[in-house]
């Protein structure tokens, strides 16, 4: 098959995420198929951005066919990325031809996050008679209507909500990385037939890279905190977050022979500094980022991870964090706070779930993890790297999407 992926935020791992339209691409590639992945010059996503020169311009990387449009840069949420955003669905529409060029695709997939790429990838799907899937990350205009308060009249909402619509009446098939999407895209028009659930992944070759050395203020932590328990969290440091509520917990342990090392950046990383200092809690400590190729070694450093979100009403539709897939493939047991529509976690039996947003909780959790016997943490672990292995490999993921792609 030749398939054509628009993903306006696709990346590599040299260049950052988004990573899943790489993985999954690569697997096509070793199946046989021939893949081109249309994207944006600029995302706010990307560490790299690719240096694109002309309004299209085309690269193979890793044998993947990449077809960059150029689009403005932005800074934030605001009218700069909407700009960026029009500006790359318009630009499907007039390259057309060279994206396509000396290619029939037989499906085009629209996995751009926002919906608005269902309307130029229905176009190319019938140009083609080629077969229309729509991928969803996230509940688009569900998400910044609850995240960002967004009114169900505003023009943005208005747009977003015509794409979704859109899409649930036209695809021939829905692939969604949230497993209870279907929920709400029913009552949008999906027929319950379409739905397919794949979701987030891991490449195997990253966890089994044995060249691969800490940063050396990582080695100096852990040589410093050896004979500690180290609780770790790694990952963006957002209000989405909920990392407060771990500071708030480091401090009610700080009489316990437990270490909390958070690694990461993002906007609330000096708020929890200042939020730690206040409580004069000793025992956390915020360590810089790390490169995504040292996260599975400093992963097995710890013995225990946190992971965490705050209250949302979009997570009834289930969840599927690639942090949380990185936990369980690293063999630690696991202190879930998210409160969600599934728990992958107490499914694995990998960890314990407890209720978001409540620092005694975590506090309490953490000592029963913490009092457990190494067999009983070994073995919890193991569950959850088993859990990994037999659902969340991209070669696995791939199979499934491309399953869905050759229903009729």
């Amino acid at each position: 098959m030749n398939i054509l992926l628009i993903n306006h935020y696709a990346g590599s791992p040299e260049m950052g995420m988004e990573f899943r339209p790489y993985y999954m691409a690569k697997e096509w590639l070793k199946l046989g198929h021939d893949v081109t992945i249309v994207a944006a010059s600029f995302s706010h996503l990307r560490s790299k951005q690719p240096c694109v020169t002309s309004p299209i311009q085309e690269e193979y990387m890793d044998g993947i066919h990449y077809v960059w449009l150029k689009t403005p840069s932005y800074i934030g949420n605001g009218l700069g990325r909407v700009k960026n955003m029009l500006c790359f669905i318009a630009k499907l529409y007039k390259y057309l031809p060279q994206i396509t060029k000396n290619k029939h695709p037989n499906v085009i997939i629209a996995s751009s996050t926002y919906p608005l790429d269902i309307f130029p990838a229905h176009h190319i799907a019938k140009r083609f008679d080629a077969k229309l899937i729509f991928e969803v990350h996230d509940l688009w205009p569900l998400s910044p209507m609850e995240i960002g308060h967004m009114s169900s009249l505003h023009p943005f909402i208005w747009m977003m909500q015509r794409g979704e619509d859109y899409a649930c009446k036209y695809a021939d098939k829905i692939v969604s990385i949230l497993p209870l999407a279907n929920h709400h895209l029913e009552t949008r028009g999906m027929a319950p037939k379409k739905f397919v659930h794949v979701p987030n992944g891991i490449n195997i070759d990253e966890w089994q890279n044995n060249a691969v050395k800490l940063p050396s203020e990582h080695q100096a932590f852990l040589k410093e905190h050896q004979d500690s328990f180290l609780v770790g969290y790694a990952g963006s440091h957002g209000l989405a977050n909920g990392l407060k509520h771990l500071v708030k917990a480091a401090s009610i342990l700080q009489d316990k022979k437990i270490v909390f090392a958070l690694v990461g950046q993002g906007p609330e990383k000096e708020n929890l500094i200042k939020q730690a200092k206040e409580l004069n809690t000793r025992n956390i400590f915020f360590l810089p980022p790390i490169p995504k190729a040292n996260i599975p070694l400093w992963l097995k450093h710890m013995d225990c991870l946190f992971i965490s979100l705050e209250r949302c009403m979009l997570f009834k539709y289930g969840i599927s964090p690639n942090k949380l897939i990185d936990y369980m493939m690293s063999g630690q047991p696991i202190l879930n706070a998210i409160e969600a529509g599934n728990d992958p976690v107490k499914e694995a039996g990998c960890g314990l779930s407890i209720e978001a947003e409540n620092p005694e909780a975590i506090a309490k959790g953490i000592l029963k993890i913490y009092n457990m016997t190494a067999e009983k943490r070994h073995d919890m672990g193991e569950k959850g790297k088993q859990y990994v292995l037999q659902r969340h490999t991209y070669p696995i993921l791939a199979t499934s999407f491309l399953q869905a792609m050759e229903e009729r």
